[in-house]
């Protein structure tokens, strides 16, 4: 930790309330909570500058790393432009959570800086290290807390030229001894390996199907190599500007692609605790129904409508057209 610190020092509920959610047939719910009531409430409370029901909601989610991931990251977008997150670090200095946040924080408020900037332009490196260090400090105040770690591999991505081999190793290994199957940690370094920022596809992949193979019967990473297809589609659409691109109208559903989807499907869906989805679940759920779709696997993608009961992500489905009008269609096509 000291090591760091001198790099960037030297250069500048338990309980999710989700309910039973929608029924499959209903209109697609493009909830951006994903049926997290207790969340809503907090972000609510946000909004009319309050943090009281924030500290609250940390509070009670403890050390569930996936919900408490899946809340501190949404929480930290609504955080962004409001100065609520300040005034609970001001009234509360000494609560971990409130550092949490704020590191969490200052990373999407770096990314809506690079996002004004425009595709391309560098955001200033001073700036990133502020966020960095909230990051480290969070990590202090909260050690077993993964989130620090989350939020410092989401960063990486934005410094020009990367960050070091053995600083991102290590960050990475930090994140792993706290909670090794973080399947948010995970996709934030996949993107740092995609060809979009400090890698290529293959880099991408072998990171997917790697971290794919070792996770345990039930886990959601599987579902890594779906979104590194989605970030592959992603880059080279953005590259063709509009043209169709030669050889790439297989993209979704080659064999390869769909070997691994159904073996997504296999592992993680196969090995899932019989239940209601979490709300933490079903992003990634989204995915596996969009990869399955486009892989022309109606079994598998009725399935995941299935469990989703209508619980509707924009992402991915806004990338290949409209959200709303894929997620009824696709979900009409396979029963």
């Amino acid at each position: 930790m000291a090591a760091l610190r001198r790099r960037f020092s030297s250069g500048s509920g338990s309980g999710s309330g989700s309910g039973s959610g929608p029924r499959a047939g209903s209109a697609p719910d493009f909830d951006p909570d994903f049926g997290d009531r207790p969340l809503t409430a907090a972000r609510q409370d946000i909004v009319i500058g309050r943090w009281q029901g924030v500290r609250d909601l940390l509070h009670a989610t403890g050390d569930n790393w996936p919900l408490r991931t899946h809340r501190l990251r949404l929480l930290s977008y609504a955080a962004a432009a409001s100065s609520v997150v300040e005034a609970w670090r001001a009234a509360e200095p000494d609560n971990p959570d409130a550092a949490v946040l704020r590191a969490a924080t200052e990373v999407v408020r770096v990314f809506n800086q690079a996002i004004e900037a425009g595709r391309g332009t560098e955001v200033d490196r001073t700036r990133i290290d502020v966020a960095v260090m909230a990051c480290l400090s969070a990590a202090d105040a909260r050690p077993a807390d993964p989130m620090p770690w989350v939020s410092l591999l989401t960063v990486a991505r934005l410094y020009g030229d990367g960050v070091g081999r053995a600083e991102l190793r290590e960050w990475w290994e930090e994140l792993r001894r706290r909670d090794p199957y973080n399947i948010e940690g995970h996709v934030q370094l996949l993107r740092y390996h995609s060809a979009r920022w400090h890698g290529t596809h293959g880099r991408m992949y072998d990171f997917a199907r790697d971290a794919a193979g070792a996770a345990p019967e039930g886990s959601p990473l599987p579902v890594l190599v779906q979104i590194a297809r989605v970030e592959e589609y992603r880059y080279i659409a953005a590259a063709a500007n509009g043209r169709p691109v030669r050889g790439f109208d297989q993209h979704w559903h080659h064999e390869l692609a769909v070997t691994e989807v159904r073996r997504t499907s296999e592992r993680w869906l196969g090995g899932r605790t019989p239940g209601p989805v979490a709300p933490e679940e079903v992003g990634e759920l989204n995915y596996l129904a969009h990869a399955a779709c486009y892989a022309g696997l109606p079994g598998e993608a009725r399935e995941v409508f299935a469990l989703l009961g209508g619980r509707a992500a924009l992402v991915p489905w806004s990338y290949t057209g409209d959200a709303r009008e894929q997620y009824v269609r696709w979900r009409g096509q396979v029963g």
